[in-house]
């Protein structure tokens, strides 16, 4: 095989590997943590869609503001809906978000806010300052303590941010809790509702790329933005995967750069055999020779 053919099997096969995916098997990561007794808690997604930034609530100062005051229009926002009495879900699901945080270089309270608002209308300032307090120090980076909030207030603001995020919870009075889903949202500067992500373990790679897709470019490497043009979101597997489609343009548009390189190049060949001098060509050589006989 010579040396051009190899350069078009290798372009080939680069784009046939390239088209090629694994099919999603996974069972959807909403049902995970999800035990018979909330069989009645449903979650509907509400991509896109803008929160409704002007609930009142009280932050862990003890000071009243807007949800509206959590969003910068600079940075995304992380948002959960739990609360500080919670005896097992909620602290599964903030350690697992603070593990998967303290592993991609972006740092809470500068790169991204967190808003951590809870279900519970009887939950006081001081409870939720101090459950602030120790998530802090578990992040252990230096994280801006005004980028991280955790809300408190009163049960009408609390159900519209619910269902606005699509989010059904249930108050069990014998026990003194609240059933809800495990998930948290990633959502835009200005407030819309980009990804969900489910459980209480969270791959830090899509947490992190989910942050900078929804910054909308105002945060993340050069190389960030590059993946997201070639992976997406896979709401079945909770990461992103190979988008097809988009990695066939770039492998095509490669070959299209390769050949157009090979060409160029043989043109330039070409281009120095026909400048050879004459004299000393071996056709002139062999001429000279036919003559002196």
């Amino acid at each position: 095989m010579n040396f051009f053919s190899c350069i078009l099997y290798s372009c080939l096969m680069g784009v046939v590997l390239a088209a090629t995916q694994v099919p999603c098997t996974a069972a959807d990561p909403r049902d995970a943590f999800m035990p018979a007794a909330l069989t009645d808690i449903k979650l509907v997604e509400h991509l896109n869609e803008t929160l409704p930034l002007n609930l009142q609530f009280t932050d862990d100062s003890g000071k009243a503001i807007r949800l509206q005051e959590c969003f910068t229009e600079e940075v995304p926002v992380i948002l959960s809906l739990n609360y500080s009495n919670c005896p097992m879900l909620c602290v599964l699901q903030l350690n697992g978000l603070v593990d998967s945080l303290r592993e991609i270089d972006l740092v809470a309270g500068k790169d991204f806010q967190i808003v951590s608002v809870s279900l519970d209308p009887q939950e006081t300032a001081e409870q939720a300052r101090a459950t602030k307090q120790k998530y802090l120090e578990s992040y252990g980076k230096a994280a801006d303590p005004e980028g991280w909030h955790f809300l408190t207030g009163p049960e009408n603001s609390i159900s519209q941010l619910a269902e606005a995020v699509g989010i059904e919870y249930v108050y069990l009075p014998e026990k003194r809790q609240y059933s809800h889903p495990a998930v948290f949202c990633i959502a835009t500067p200005d407030g819309r509702l980009s990804r969900y992500h489910y459980g209480v373990e969270f791959p830090p790679q899509t947490v992190r790329l989910s942050l900078v897709e929804a910054s909308e470019g105002k945060i993340g490497t050069t190389f960030d933005h590059f993946l997201l043009i070639c992976f997406h979101y896979d709401a079945t597997e909770g990461r992103y995967a190979p988008t097809a489609r988009n990695i066939m343009k770039i492998g095509g548009a490669m070959a299209i750069l390769v050949l157009g390189l090979i060409i160029w190049t043989c043109h330039r060949f070409r281009r120095k055999l026909e400048n050879v001098d004459p004299d000393h060509s071996p056709g002139s050589s062999r001429a000279a020779v036919i003559s002196g006989t």
